[in-house]
């Protein structure tokens, strides 16, 4: 089977195709024929060494695809079931072996392609929103690159749950994007700063809680646009990491928290999977929440999907097919 693997970390250039033997599933494990997988930021900071790994790894933590072997302690999932899957390494390849325990087996009429687009950033944008801070109905909360898979997907979720959202975007077409997932008010960040307009959409007073998925050239911002005792939720850092940050300054800016949120803290018992998972693709299988999914690459143009997801050349969802 052809799989992307990296022998070094560094650029987009050191994901390499090649030819692997098919993976056997353990005793618990089943294999799956991957039909399609997400491509997420977190692939990146593996590619880079931001996040370490033993090398060489093959790339990808998100798929969905037909099972087509199971170990000899699986019952709960069978042959020829679909299922999709993240937070297990290996999924940029043509087939993938997975812990029974953390498939999901796909609601009817839901595509394996909308599985893999949506499982990790919806169960993502899931926890942020119920757990890391449970938004009310009433209170307003940033949520930075709104038009990007994530930016997407939060502003729907939030509005279901009654939020008003700000959101920032880089052009007057992601802004449109962003209105019509839901945004109430969408600021464009490069022609004005958003800490400013934040302040004065919320009259002075504000926000309760921050999502930041771009790091480094947010976060100061971030945190002047947070209430007293206000949250900043940092989880990710598409513009680099945040640089080293003295505590003391929370305490002078209003004793604010700020919190590295992370999956699979939120999906670590099977309870939490099934929650989560169940009601992001039950939502997406019955179109109360929309899935953008324009940018779908060939496993062999994976590292220009890294250069495009990175570039911020694309809206929404990011695949691979193998």
């Amino acid at each position: 089977m052809r799989a992307i693997k990296i022998h070094k970390t560094g650029g987009p250039e050191v994901l390499t195709l090649e030819e692997v033997s098919v993976p056997s599933p353990g005793a618990q494990e089943a294999l799956i024929r991957v039909e399609a997988c997400g491509v997420n930021f977190i692939d990146t900071y593996f590619r880079e060494g931001r996040y370490p790994a033993a090398l060489p790894y093959v790339l990808g933590q998100e798929a969905a695809g037909v099972v087509v072997g199971v170990g000899t302690e699986v019952s709960a999932v069978q042959v020829g079931e679909r299922v999709a899957w993240c937070g297990v390494p290996g999924t940029y390849a043509e087939y993938a072996v997975a812990p029974v325990g953390r498939l999901v087996v796909l609601p009817q009429g839901l595509s394996t392609r909308m599985a893999a687009a949506v499982m990790l950033q919806g169960m993502t944008a899931h926890y942020l929103l119920h757990s890391t801070y449970a938004v009310k109905a009433g209170e307003t909360v940033l949520v930075h690159a709104g038009a990007g898979g994530m930016g997407l997907l939060l502003t729907q979720m939030a509005k279901r749950m009654g939020a008003r959202v700000i959101t920032t975007v880089s052009t007057a077409e992601k802004a449109e994007l962003s209105r019509g997932a839901g945004a109430d008010e969408v600021i464009l960040y490069t022609e004005r700063d958003f800490a400013e307009a934040v302040r004065e959409a919320t009259d002075g007073a504000g926000l309760s809680v921050v999502y930041d998925s771009v790091g480094k050239t947010t976060f100061e911002g971030s945190l002047k646009c947070l209430r007293a005792r206000g949250l900043m939720v940092l989880y990710g850092g598409a513009s680099g990491a945040v640089p080293p940050f003295d505590l003391i300054r929370l305490s002078t800016m209003g004793s604010l928290f700020v919190t590295r949120p992370t999956l699979k803290d939120y999906i670590a018992t099977r309870e939490e999977l099934e929650w989560r998972a169940g009601d992001v693709l039950g939502w997406v299988a019955d179109g109360s929440l929309k899935v953008r999914m324009e940018h779908a690459y060939a496993l062999a143009d994976a590292a220009q999907a890294h250069r495009d997801l990175e570039g911020r050349k694309t809206t929404g969802k990011v695949l691979l097919i193998p």
